[in-house]
């Protein structure tokens, strides 16, 4: 779009959206998911509520400056609102309590900053970039409801039942190749949890021999079908791991087909990825298999698919 690179603070986010995740958590009495985790529809509500800030106007760190440790805020947080919602009889100041630990824990949010010598509000900061919220669409494949409908995408992350749109797997993988091959990226989320996800090694197949757990390289992979998605997705074996970035398309030396994969954990991250900087590769069966759901923008979703769909 010609704006340059920006360096965005992924942590607004975060900040912004716990409140709401805390509030629909204690109206649901406690019934619902609360953890770290999200959807990918988290950040877009964010920029289209509040905006969104560059990194150096907020980093979201007040006490650890190397690194983000969210696990004691979490473990606070919830300890605060489990209390309230064992009261039974809700103040009407609690929200403030929990804004005052979110500012502690990660730094309060500016009301204006200055960027490259101009002033912004977060809502000025995010149309002065002409980033929509609302281009971008979340897409999944799953045969317990009608295809070229929107549903509740029932999984836990989804706490705040947000609608996906339901195509069947084959165009599912048609509008991640389009995506890629148009200059378009795809955010996928799905399941890193199986043995064949060798994150050691940097990839992650769906042999055909499942039992062979040894095998250094498996080649021979199982053909994925819409019905084993749909087994899988039922008897909880792929479930709602993580959040990663599809950025291209790769084959090895057999020609399989791989797709180039963006972790969030950063390249110089400790243990399982620092040797490939950051980055996997998925090969396309374990695409079919793992993929939960998407987030594209609709320009990348081919035009008879957005048809169906009704995306104007």
């Amino acid at each position: 779009m010609g704006k340059g690179m920006i360096d965005l603070s992924e942590m607004y986010t975060v900040r912004m959206r716990y409140p709401f995740k805390v509030e629909n958590y204690v109206r649901y009495h406690g019934r619902v998911n609360f953890g770290q985790g999200g959807q990918a529809h988290d950040v877009m509500d964010v920029i289209k509520e509040f905006g969104m800030v560059p990194y150096e106007a907020y980093t979201g760190k007040t006490w650890d400056k190397d690194r983000h440790n969210h696990s004691e805020l979490g473990s606070v947080l919830k300890g605060m609102i489990d209390a309230v919602i064992k009261r039974r009889n809700p103040t009407p100041v609690w929200k403030k309590a929990v804004d005052k630990v979110l500012d502690v824990y990660m730094g309060e949010v500016p009301a204006e900053f200055t960027y490259e010598g101009k002033t912004y509000t977060p809502k000025s900061f995010a149309k002065e970039t002409g980033l929509n919220p609302d281009d971008y669409v979340e897409i999944t494949s799953y045969t317990h409801h009608p295809f070229y409908e929107k549903f509740i995408l029932e999984i836990p992350d989804n706490y705040d039942n947000s609608f996906y749109y339901n195509v069947p797997v084959d165009e599912l993988m048609n509008i991640i190749d389009n995506a890629l091959e148009n200059g378009y990226s795809v955010a996928f989320d799905g399941d890193v949890s199986d043995k064949f996800f060798f994150g050691k090694k940097g990839y992650a197949v769906v042999p055909e021999d499942r039992l062979d757990t040894e095998a250094e390289e498996p080649e021979k992979e199982v053909q994925v079908t819409q019905k084993m998605r749909q087994e899988q997705f039922d008897n909880f074996k792929i479930t709602d791991d993580h959040l990663m970035h599809l950025t291209g398309i790769a084959k090895n030396q057999e020609g399989t087909k791989f797709y180039y994969t963006k972790n969030s954990w950063g390249a110089e991250s400790k243990g399982k990825e620092r040797q490939f900087k950051g980055y996997w590769y998925m090969s396309e069966q374990y695409v079919r298999l793992s993929t939960i759901a998407i987030m594209v923008h609709k320009d990348a979703i081919p035009a008879a698919i957005r048809t169906k769909l009704n995306i104007k």
